[in-house]
């Protein structure tokens, strides 16, 4: 069966398709009598309105783009739910991409999501983003953009991000408070703007206490992925290199638990011999043994916040005001376990 439009609704009941659309919309001067026969029929015959059509009148798509680095990450699934839950509120779909942390692919997906008419777009970086003309020729054409979690400082739009260096120095700070002596941090990859700010909250926490920094137990995730595996990889290279270790600050929680993985196969006890303070407080941070200290990161209130700021910038483009870009820091917490004394 062929899909039912405004004409055959009007010709079975010998309207106009002008009546039926007001009809359908409830205009006041169409009879009750009208309008309920014409929804009726409507309803009958599964009448849904040419969304095409709609959006070319209104210059509006009702879809925005969400462009992030994986899907399958607990903080990434909760910023999804965020925006999906405010989107809805609005008569708003959301496009989800995934960048795969790649440069490359995130560019291609940019210009997808322009080709589709998006009315603007929501973006977490690949690891791989150290250029970012192709955000800013985004802005430059007007779309509203907003960046959460992984952003560029350098560019011109609206943010939503955590305090990482503030966070990350609450986590060395715990490690310390709780007699760590010798701590390390497994930090991200070398670009992301929240894996530099969390290294330098791990290294001002440690100078404030008058520590040495010691560069040689920072290590990095070289392959861009911050994985179980990753985890394990850091885990067993740091008792190659270090016996004097007691303290780990580690990037993310996935991270984490693969660490402490490692660290019970070989026989290390956490917390008496090696404490771990996560990020991001996973679901499987609290049920794993031992349950991982952690930061707790806000995703799902990072989506509503990120999607109730992009509305605000594409309402103003329709009124065709200005809005001058803002960022929005969003609280956090450590989340006290038992990876830590």
């Amino acid at each position: 069966m062929k899909q039912a439009t405004l004409k055959d609704i009007a010709e079975q009941l010998n309207l106009s398709v002008t009546t039926v659309s007001k009809a359908l919309k409830g205009y006041p001067d169409v009879s009750k009598k009208t309008r309920a026969m014409v929804k009726e029929l409507a309803k009958t015959l599964n009448y849904k309105p040419n969304t095409f059509a709609v959006n070319l009148r209104t210059k509006e798509s009702k879809t925005i783009g969400l462009i992030i680095p994986v899907i399958v990450h607990h903080f990434f699934s909760n910023v999804i739910r965020g925006i999906v839950a405010q989107a809805e509120k609005k008569g708003y779909l959301v496009i989800i991409l995934q960048s795969n942390e790649s440069y490359e692919l995130e560019k291609k997906q940019l210009d997808l999501l322009i080709s589709q008419r998006v009315d603007g777009i929501i973006i977490s970086l690949a690891n791989g983003t150290a250029d970012f003309s192709h955000i800013n020729a985004i802005i430059a054409q007007d779309k509203p953009l907003v960046m959460f979690d992984k952003i560029a400082k350098v560019v011109q739009c609206s943010k939503v991000i955590i305090d990482d260096r503030k966070a990350a120095y609450m986590a060395t700070q715990h490690l310390i408070d709780t007699g760590c002596k010798r701590i390390a941090h497994f930090r991200g990859a070398l670009l992301p703007q929240n894996s530099i700010d969390r290294f330098l909250g791990y290294k001002k926490a440690l100078i404030d206490n008058g520590f040495t920094y010691d560069p040689s137990l920072v290590y990095i995730c070289e392959c861009g992925d911050m994985s179980f595996e990753e985890g394990q990889k850091n885990a067993k290279q740091l008792l190659e290199d270090h016996n004097d270790v007691d303290g780990i600050f580690i990037n993310t929680d996935l991270v984490a638990i693969g660490a402490m993985t490692e660290f019970s196969k070989r026989g290390v006890k956490i917390p008496e011999d090696i404490s771990i303070v996560g990020f991001s407080n996973w679901f499987m941070s609290s049920v794993i043994s031992p349950s991982l200290t952690t930061i707790d990161q806000p995703g799902y209130d990072m989506g509503k916040s990120a999607f109730k700021q992009l509305f605000k910038e594409i309402k103003a483009k329709k009124k065709n005001t200005a809005f001058t870009p803002k960022t929005v820091t969003l609280e956090t917490a450590l989340v006290k376990r038992d990876s830590t004394k």
